[in-house]
């Protein structure tokens, strides 16, 4: 696998060195390996725009390492706390927000790191729902995937447990029976999936849901908004209908973060809030995710509902604790 090598191109925060590889399965969906005109290729295709860092982006956008209370346990909202298991993906998304992390060789959780996330959990009893995200965790053998689960299931049994993976749709040979009956075999975990685009909805995508549905395990989705991706109304309409018709509900749709040398990927808010309004007069509620961004420093919003004004360079939006957060406009569209 080779490595795609960044440069220092604003302050002193360098371009993470983000891994470039991709599943044979994954690049075959593609039509023309030009990630300009192709919206598979855009996502795993490195080009030079990722060395442009503007000046509000960071490797750390959503600010995993200010939460951080073990080596491998993020504590940022009350109830939840994400766990990280692995830092390897089968296919690196080129838009990934957790640069700072994702293939820099930590590999696996160790059972020093799993014992340490699990004494923090023990002593948090506020804490109620695990993400389990990396990287991807089921970059995991199910083996070891099994003894993080038993590991976080020992400490409080009732632990609403989240896969947050994108295995099914770059390598939906991943997703077996065996694995379906691990996860099916405990209570309350879920499956939450990451298709972008329509063209991720194939067979084998969708066979490994009804695999993975057959088990027990319920499965949503989390889309993310991308310039020349799924920045459409009729992509977006048919991604949703897709995923209900595979038993997947549509979930969250998120607003791209601010991530160093990812502004090419990202749609205004303005633009994601007009396409929410097209969707909302050909969607039902049932495929219909919410639209949400992840402030700087101040959670995760439902955009609609959040944003408050519109100013010469930023949007304004109230954040989970009340105040006021500012989200940069990229754009030169009239105020919302």
């Amino acid at each position: 696998m080779k490595e795609y090598e960044g440069q220092v191109v604003h302050g002193t925060e360098p371009v993470t060195r983000l891994p470039f590889g991709v599943s044979r399965a994954y690049a075959a969906l593609a039509v023309a390996e030009d990630p300009l005109i192709d919206p598979i290729a855009a996502q795993y295709v490195p080009t030079e725009r990722e060395l442009v860092t503007l000046p509000y982006e960071s490797t750390d956008p959503i600010g995993d390492t200010r939460y951080l209370v073990t080596e491998r346990l993020v504590h940022h909202y009350q109830d939840r706390a994400l766990l990280l298991v692995s830092d390897r993906c089968a296919t690196y998304c080129r838009f990934c927000f957790r640069r700072h992390f994702t293939g820099h060789g930590g590999g696996r959780i160790s059972e020093k790191q799993l014992a340490d996330a699990c004494g923090y959990l023990s002593r948090t009893p506020a804490v109620r729902e695990i993400l389990l995200s990396g990287g991807d965790p089921l970059m995991l053998a199910d083996r070891d995937l099994d003894q993080v689960i038993r590991g976080l299931k020992q400490v409080n049994p009732g632990y609403v447990i989240r896969i947050c993976t994108r295995m099914p749709v770059v390598l939906p040979s991943r997703v077996t029976a065996d694995l379906a009956h691990i996860l099916g075999s405990y209570t309350s975990v879920w499956m939450v999936v990451h298709a972008n685009h329509p063209s991720e909805l194939t067979a084998e995508f969708q066979e490994g849901a009804r695999r993975i549905l057959g088990a027990g395990v319920p499965i949503l989705n989390q889309s993310v908004l991308l310039k020349g991706v799924n920045d459409d109304a009729v992509i977006l309409e048919n991604l949703f209908r897709g995923l209900v018709q595979s038993g997947v509900k549509p979930y969250y749709l998120f607003q791209g973060d601010l991530a160093s040398g990812t502004s090419h990927f990202r749609v205004s808010l303005g633009r994601g809030l007009r396409l929410m309004g097209e969707l909302r007069a050909r969607l039902s509620g049932l495929a219909l995710p919410t639209y949400a961004v992840d402030l700087p420093g101040g959670g995760k919003v439902p955009v609609e509902s959040a944003l408050l004004r519109t100013e010469t360079d930023s949007y304004v939006l109230r954040g989970p604790d009340g105040g006021e957060y500012r989200y940069p406009r990229e754009d030169e569209e009239p105020p919302c």
